[in-house]
């Protein structure tokens, strides 16, 4: 928009009165955007941190910040001596566990079950012969050749032989009590479950690329003592990342999903990433002195130049509106009766109400109430108020 440049010289007799000198431009036709401009943070969409699982020694560092890597790769290897110990250790804990385990459900132990065997046999053979001397004796006993009292011994040796058997049955069958096969199965479940947990550490110190990607930080060096927690490395798809955006409190009401975005970096002028609103705050927080929401989008970076971690300028197009009326922000007016502008008619002003749409720092829209090429005023030169009627010249 440009301001009308150039003076008109009034005649020195003016019958309106005293001439103010006053700065004006003309309606003209374009493009209007309302804006956005923030600040953002640049993230990994997919990122990867590598932390040390225990206290140990970084022996191997296979890769360098900024290298490209594959799917699997090896990136650092960390001291694994007293794990691998643990691990052999919770193997024979688990094995121990898994056989008294099996011992339990048949039974007993193979040197237990044998001699359970042996004497249910004789205890059998037993109650057999115990039977026999019983069923003798009563025969007996009718032909009047045994007394009462031998019947009364047999028939009692027979009862304590017949206990025995069921006794050695029933420990043949249940032989372990509930407790007793509870316990054994959560001792074989915690030796299963410290194995496990120590394969796991294993496989955690050897540190591998879960996707292909680009290492971007790396925390010790080769050699270094890390703590458990400690991090090692992070690696992330760069191809595409997130911008984080802090929108402060009065603009987040305009975010709309879908809005473009631009993102702009100091570290690389002139260069724009393009993108949209794919997320709009949900809540305000506090950062800093300020309160914003945020938004974020995810932007193309086939060329690897947005690096995690960097700060960015961010525009958010709010409304965009192509081939419309549009005049200096200055121009424009508000009164009880709404907005206005004074148009310049023969050096002399007249308002005109106006209906306005998008506005930005500096040009609004005019939806009604002026044509292309009007020319209003800005405002005096001198201080002195214009209105409806006054009487005027143009100056740079």
């Amino acid at each position: 928009m440009g301001v009308v440049a150039g003076v008109l010289l009034l005649a020195s007799f003016m019958p309106h009165g005293e001439t103010v000198p006053v700065r004006a431009a003309r309606v003209e036709r374009g493009t209007i955007r309302s804006l956005v401009s923030t600040n953002g943070k640049v993230e990994p969409v997919l990122n990867f941190e590598a932390h040390s699982p225990i206290g140990t020694t970084l022996t191997q560092l296979l890769v360098k910040e900024g290298d490209h890597v594959k799917k699997g790769q090896l990136l650092a290897q960390l001291d694994d001596a007293s794990i691998r110990s643990q691990a052999a250790q919770a193997m024979a804990q688990l094995r121990t566990a898994e056989a008294n385990g099996s011992a339990i459900r048949s039974g007993g132990n193979q040197e237990e079950l044998l001699t359970l065997n042996a004497q249910l046999v004789k205890a059998r053979t037993a109650r057999d012969t115990a039977q026999h001397n019983l069923q003798a004796l009563q025969s007996l006993q009718q032909q009047g050749a045994s007394s009462s009292g031998e019947v009364r011994d047999a028939t009692s040796q027979l009862a304590r032989t017949e206990a025995d058997v069921k006794l050695l049955e029933q420990k043949q069958k249940d032989r372990y009590s509930q407790p007793e096969i509870q316990q054994a199965a959560a001792r074989q479940s915690e030796a299963q479950s410290a194995y496990a947990a120590a394969e796991d550490v294993l496989r955690q110190l050897n540190i591998r690329a879960p996707f292909d990607g680009v290492v971007y930080a790396i925390a010790p060096r080769q050699g270094a003592y890390l703590n458990a927690g400690d991090l090692v490395l992070q690696e992330a798809d760069l191809s595409k990342v997130l911008v984080r955006a802090y929108v402060d409190e009065p603009d987040v009401g305009r975010l709309k999903i879908g809005e473009p975005i631009e993102i702009t970096w100091d570290a690389v002028p002139g260069r724009v990433w393009q993108g949209t609103v794919s997320a709009v705050p949900a809540t305000v927080k506090i950062q800093g002195t300020r309160n914003v929401g945020e938004t974020t989008c995810v932007v193309s970076n086939a060329d690897y130049k947005l690096l995690p971690n960097v700060n960015v300028g961010v525009t958010i197009v709010v409304g965009e509106h192509r081939d419309v009326l549009t005049l200096p922000r200055e121009a424009l007016r508000q009164d009880d009766q709404g907005a206005y502008v004074l148009q310049i008619q023969n050096n002399e002003l007249h308002r005109r109400n106006v209906q306005t749409s998008i506005t930005n720092l500096t040009h609004v829209e005019v939806a009604s109430g002026l044509n292309d090429n009007d020319l209003v005023a800005l405002n005096s030169t001198n201080s002195k108020p214009i209105q409806n009627g006054t009487v005027v010249k143009l100056v740079h």
